[in-house]
């Protein structure tokens, strides 16, 4: 046997029409058309579907059982045409989040408050366990948008720059670095370094500085959430690095002190990566530009 959606739209119609006359209106086909159908989808099932002598026409075992079928398929896929005509329109998609930056959700939370507000047809995830293989899941479609301040050329995959930030140096206000206008690489010599938990590759402090310097930390610790090792700092139990926009309130709490990395500072850049052939989506589009002035807000606190 072999069934179309036409096939099944077909039953529903004759069956909330009670005949084929108002049943063809509703399917804009003619009455000569539509009976064809029938006989042909009954000559397929081996059996009659309807009872023609009653009025109004009544389906059959047989088509009652096809009847549940079509009401439990056609809304499925109106809801699938749906969902693809929204995303031909650009009103929906998905869009799925991983992150190379530990300290990001400080800013990303309120963006993704905005954007769910103005795109609430897009699916929207955050992939924590890609967090360490980020841009090779963008390329295997498992994630969509990746927040990133380590930019690669690959092919099919497009970096596009949010905002530019620079990692500080935080110690406790006691502490002998407290009272110098900056610190340098040599400084770190003697330090307990907190930071989170990931290869120094992805670590500010060493790529732009440390690893340069050929300096290393006494110690390191690897923490995972920044309340804590700015918990750790202000007991004197270490140093850290982290970026500007996360000490908008720390810079005025009298327990710490905030200061730049060498004479003329760090910057660092922070970039979104998506896939070229979705670049132009508005929704992604519109993720980039909200991520550019959140930051920026935060960083101006």
């Amino acid at each position: 046997m072999y069934l179309e959606f036409r096939h099944l739209r077909t039953i529903r119609a004759i069956h909330e029409a009670g005949g084929l006359a108002r049943a063809a209106d509703i399917l804009h086909i003619t009455q000569s058309a539509l009976s064809h159908q029938v006989k042909a989808l009954e000559d397929q099932v081996g059996m009659e579907l309807f009872h023609r002598r009653t009025k109004p026409m009544t389906l059959s075992p047989a088509g009652l059982r096809l009847l549940r079928l079509a009401e439990r398929v056609l809304p499925e896929v109106a809801a699938v045409e749906e969902e693809f005509r929204a995303m031909q329109s650009g009103r929906a998609g998905r869009m799925h989040i991983a992150i190379e930056c530990h300290a990001c959700f400080d800013w990303l939370f309120p963006v993704l408050e905005q954007f769910r507000a103005a795109w609430p047809d897009v699916d929207v995830d955050i992939r924590m366990r890609l967090a360490f293989d980020a841009i090779e899941a963008l390329r295997r479609e498992e994630v969509d948008f990746v927040i990133s301040s380590d930019p690669v050329e690959l092919p099919g995959v497009t970096f596009q720059p949010l905002f530019d930030y620079q990692p500080m140096f935080v110690c406790a206000r006691g502490h002998r670095l407290a009272g110098k206008p900056h610190v340098e690489a040599e400084d770190f010599a003697e330090e307990t370094l907190l930071h989170y938990p990931v290869e120094r590759t992805k670590l500010d402090i060493f790529t732009q500085l440390l690893t340069p310097a050929r300096v290393e930390p006494r110690h390191m610790r690897g923490v995972e959430l920044t309340e804590v090792i700015l918990m750790l700092v202000g007991a004197g139990r270490g140093v850290t690095v982290l970026p500007d926009w996360v000490l908008r309130e720390v810079r005025a709490r009298p327990d710490y002190v905030v200061k730049p990395i060498t004479a003329q500072g760090l910057s660092k850049r922070m970039y979104a990566a998506v896939r070229e052939e979705d670049a132009g989506r508005p929704f992604l589009a519109h993720m980039v530009r909200l991520a550019r002035t959140e930051a920026v807000k935060l960083q101006r606190g």
